[in-house]
């Protein structure tokens, strides 16, 4: 058989990566090194072992100054562990509900949600929602419902735990194993982000490679200081991911370097990008990692999730130190 689809065809196609070398060989084209590159990194993510930690790891995201990429973080590295064989809870703590969004979890005002967990009516187990891409990442909705607890439970003695006592019932009570509990806090530093510190072990920071990046910094590592003396003994701020990184402008790498010479052993080496595809995405209900799966944004999620998963025992160690000191 000959003709289009004939074998003489077939055994002459190109890969991609040998289509690209053919089109920008020897040449300096920014645009052909930048395909090969996210070839390349693709390919050697799908060669790639995740190793799922030997306990739970419970992770806040958080950072009070908005447009950082928090909430774009916790959804994309939430979906990438997932896509790499973790199960992953996500709990929106954001009135706002745009991690919900991302991942299409229904999130209307009186829709179950985070809200009547809060507030217990309900469980994690009777609110949480599969995410439709993603079989291994399980969704705990906010509605903007939620902007009304924070009043509704300030009288109450044990309102700093409430989502502590919810989250220990429902691990400790759940027939699935679960590798990792992800909260998205909302920007600002009230008591639902004190509720979301005192639920877990470990804060993950996400900071905007901009010049006001540090700006705020500070605060927030004052209150997890101060949550750390009253509330949670053993918490830890075990990860900073530099995001909205430009790897042509010189600010972007002065921030980085800055960032990692404060924090060197909790800097992720993956930086994320802009990409107008991670902007995209949520407007889709998707996470990058399902609505670009070979762009360079869903790439470098993809990169910093496994960077964050070999981290594993390093950070339960530290946790388990902290532990014992206290």
């Amino acid at each position: 058989m000959t003709g289009p689809e004939g074998p003489d065809n077939l055994t002459s196609m190109e890969s991609a990566t040998e289509t690209i070398k053919r089109i920008f060989g020897g040449s300096n084209s920014p645009l052909g090194s930048q395909i090969a590159d996210e070839s390349s990194r693709y390919r050697a993510l799908q060669k790639a072992v995740c190793p799922k930690p030997e306990q739970t790891r419970l992770i806040a995201v958080a950072n009070q100054k908005g447009g950082v990429g928090k909430t774009t973080s916790a959804v994309n590295l939430s979906a990438a562990l997932a896509q790499f064989g973790s199960k992953v809870l996500l709990i929106d703590m954001d009135p706002q509900g745009n991690a919900s969004t991302a991942l299409g979890a229904p999130h209307a005002s009186g829709e179950p949600s985070v809200y009547d967990v809060i507030e217990g009516r309900k469980t994690i187990a009777e609110v949480k929602r599969t995410c439709p891409d993603f079989d291994l990442l399980d969704v705990v909705p906010a509605s903007i419902d939620l902007s009304g607890a924070e009043l509704e439970v300030a009288d109450m003695e044990n309102r700093n735990v409430l989502l502590k006592t919810a989250v220990d019932e429902f691990l400790e009570n759940s027939e699935e194993h679960y590798d990792y509990v992800i909260i998205d806090c909302p920007p600002s530093l009230g008591l639902l982000v004190i509720n979301a510190m005192c639920a877990v072990h470990e804060m993950l920071i996400p900071i905007q490679a901009e010049y006001y990046a540090l700006e705020g910094l500070g605060q927030l590592i004052n209150t997890i200081g101060l949550v750390q003396e009253h509330f949670n003994p053993s918490l830890l701020v075990s990860t900073m991911l530099i995001t909205m990184f430009d790897k042509r402008t010189l600010l972007s790498r002065e921030v980085h370097d800055e960032v990692k010479s404060h924090y060197p052993t909790i800097v992720l080496d993956t930086t994320i990008p802009r990409t107008v595809k991670i902007s995209e995405a949520p407007s889709f209900n998707q996470s990058v990692i399902a609505y670009d799966p070979k762009g360079m944004g869903a790439i470098s999620y993809c990169e910093a999730a496994l960077e964050l998963a070999r981290r594993s025992q390093t950070v339960l160690q530290a946790i388990d130190a902290r532990r014992n000191e206290n």
